[in-house]
């Protein structure tokens, strides 16, 4: 099912619900007379128009990530290897750099001739 349409549906409902709630509002501000649309007031048009909104969002937002998830999958996949690659050769050239650890001799373990107790 095609979710393009459905996002706009909902862009379009929410615009026509936010149009309609500032219509109410200019009209209660303007005159004394306070009116309703099916029984909603302008703060519930207010609501009903950011909740579709909101709804559109967020129904696009999992669409494009449902739609990329396997290109940023296999970018995040190779972007690890070759932070792996390149940790494994800086170690490799770090461990030939150092000279080899030379071994303690007995007489050095303990200066100034102190004895193992």
């Amino acid at each position: 099912m095609p979710v393009l349409p459905i996002i706009d549906l909902l862009i379009f409902l929410g615009m026509t619900t936010l149009a309609a709630g500032g219509v109410l509002k200019a009209i209660r501000m303007a005159t004394s007379y306070a009116p309703t649309l099916f029984t909603l007031s302008p703060s519930d048009l207010l609501l009903i128009g950011l909740g579709l909104l909101g709804l559109s969002v967020t129904l696009a937002a999992r669409t494009w990530v449902r739609l990329n998830e396997p290109r940023l999958t296999a970018s995040r996949h190779a972007l690890a290897k070759l932070d792996a690659y390149s940790r494994a050769t800086a170690h490799d050239q770090v461990a030939a750099a150092q000279p080899a650890a030379e071994p303690i001799e007995a007489d050095d373990a303990y200066p100034s001739g102190q004895q193992a107790r």
